[in-house]
Formats: structure tokens, sequence, C-alpha cells
């Protein structure tokens, strides 16, 4: 190995948010929705693509118009980012957007997407290229917006082969550039499998992984060990205003709050319906901002959810980004599945 395999790519002085018009610093973020989608598409939701960009800059609007400032998008590779929208929605709304990289589960996916030759053979190389060097495919042309998080998935109750293939990746993919995983955890599920695998195996800093959709699962055990552990907690989905979870969701975070943990919280809405967005009648991204945050300043106080919103996120995504010539990958080989 030579001397230059043996040093830490080099970075800009402090760690910084990157953002699809560039990197800011994170006391700049703002009012921010943790996790939520302008755009997305899959087989497994026909007829619900978030696919109209006229309808993601009125949802930014709405959502600006609430007091918002920033939203992470977790929509990852293959899934209709609309990456080369992104600036000029960023630009018009005055919304800072973050974009993602990374790979969802097989079954979000129609198989010539999962078959291409750089998702079998160098996934990990795919993810740090989006976060170096830009978005930018046959499907998604136009400006080439750099990514600023990873996002993975689990499965239900476990890891699949697939999973594991794909935080292999998104863990080697870490360790090159700094970027923080967002991890989609199927129905709440999984969490503490996820830590033995990126934290535990794979040598994943636990601060720098974000554990989302803990609300779908209201165990009040698996909240605490993995805020012990010290992931980034993700409560988000209220834009889908139905779910049977969220009555709990006041008293679910008051329990990790009373226990000193109120730094590992963070809201978002996770709009994944073209029927949930605002223009067309359902909550939207707005109603974190509105009901939703109303409701748990009851019972949290004001300053606890605007630090949820604000504080948590800025640290959670804010990375010390290394240059692109200089992301020196490790070697986590991992088989495809």
């Amino acid at each position: 190995m030579t001397a230059a395999h043996e040093t830490a790519p080099a970075c800009a002085a402090g760690p910084t948010v990157r953002t699809v018009l560039g990197d800011i610093a994170p006391a700049e973020l703002g009012i921010c929705d943790a996790h939520d989608h302008l755009f997305l598409r899959s087989p497994q939701l026909p007829g619900q693509e978030l696919a109209d960009t006229g309808a993601a800059a009125a949802e930014l609007a709405a959502f600006r118009a609430a007091g918002g400032a920033a939203v992470i998008q977790w929509t990852p590779y293959g899934m209709g980012r609309f990456a080369g929208e992104l600036p000029r929605l960023a630009r018009e709304s005055g919304v800072t957007i973050v974009a993602a990289t990374g790979l969802h589960q097989a079954a979000h996916y129609d198989p010539e997407v999962l078959a291409r030759k750089r998702v079998r053979a160098d996934l990990a190389g795919l993810f740090v290229a989006e976060l170096t060097e830009g978005i930018g495919t046959a499907e998604e042309p136009g400006a080439r917006p750099l990514a600023g998080m990873i996002k993975v998935a689990g499965g239900f109750h476990g890891l699949d082969r697939h999973a594991r293939y794909t935080m292999a990746a998104a863990a080697e993919a870490h360790l090159a550039t700094g970027a923080v995983i967002g991890v989609h955890l199927e129905l709440g599920t999984g969490a503490l499998d996820v830590l033995d695998l990126l934290c535990g195996e794979l040598a994943v800093p636990p601060d720098r992984v974000i554990l989302g959709h803990l609300n779908r699962s209201p165990d009040p055990v698996v909240h605490r060990m993995a805020a012990e552990a010290g992931a980034y907690l993700a409560f988000d989905g209220p834009s889908r205003a139905n779910h049977a979870t969220d009555w709990r969701l006041p008293d679910t975070l008051a329990a990790l709050v009373d226990a000193g943990f109120a730094d590992r919280i963070l809201l978002g809405g996770d709009t994944t319906l073209a029927t949930a967005r605002s223009v067309n009648g359902g909550p939207g991204m707005r109603y974190l901002l509105r009901g939703h945050r109303r409701r748990l300043e009851l019972a949290l106080g004001a300053g606890v959810v605007t630090r949820m919103l604000t504080e948590n996120p800025s640290r959670a995504v804010a990375a010390e980004w290394p240059s692109a010539a200089l992301c020196l990958r490790p070697t986590l080989s991992a088989s495809p599945p």
C-alpha cells in the first residue's frame, strides 16, 4: 500500500452540508424536513408517481410559506429523482435541497435497473461518483448536482442478501467521503440488525447513520438502544396522515427526550404518493410544520422541537467532504445479490 492510500482524504475545513446548489455551513440549513420526496417512482406504487415538476414546485412553495427552509430528499438511484430539475427548484423556491444517492429494496426496481453493470459490479463506486462528481445518467440528463447523503434499505425484521450488498457499498462510500447513511427500515423494524452490520461489521460510526421510519414500530426499548448506540433516529411520515402509530409519537419522543436523547431525533414528512401532496388535496410537506409540529410542541416544548428541526439535521447530514480526486476507496468488497 502506498503512502497516499494510508492518508485520509483531504477535506475542507469543518463539516458542510452538500446541497444541490453547493456546500453550505450547517447553520445555514434552517428549518429542515429531514426525510421527504419531491420525486419518486416505484413499480410498487403504480399510478402514484411523484413525477410532476410543477407539483414539486408548488409543494416547495407551500413548505416555504409554512416556515420551511430545507428538504432532504431520500429518493435514491434509479427511482426517478429528476436530479437535473433539483437545482432550478431550489433556486426558484428558496428552499435548500439535499439529494441522495443509494439503492432501495430490490422490489422498488424493474429488473433491468438492478442488472446494470455499474449496479452489479461497482455499486460503491456509483455512490462515490454521485457524491463527489454529480448525479447524471441517460435517465437524468441536464444539470449534475452532487448527492449529499446515501440511502439504503433493510427488509422486514431482517437483512436479505440485497440489503447486505447495498449496505456494504454504502459503508464503503461513507468511508471514502464521510457521507451520512440513511436507512429505510421496513415498517420500522430491524434497527439493531442494521447497526450491527453497518457499525459493527462495516466500521461506520453510529453518528453517521440515520434510522428511518422508527415511528412505524413504536418499540421504546429498540429506540433507546439505537439512541444509546449513537445513531440518529428519524420519525417521519406525517404527510401520509393516516399512519396507525402517529398518535403514540408525542409519548415516544418524550421518553427519548427525558432519557437525554433529544439531540438524536430527526423529523420528516416522507411524502411518497401523488395523492399525499397538498396540491392534490393531501397533507403534503407543509403539514410537518403545521399540525404535526404544533402537536409535538404541546408535548415536548417549542424549543425542543425547533432543535429537532434545525440543529439535529444540520449535524446529521454535514460531513467533511474530500475532493473528488482524493476519494480513496477502502476495500470492503461485497458480492452482488
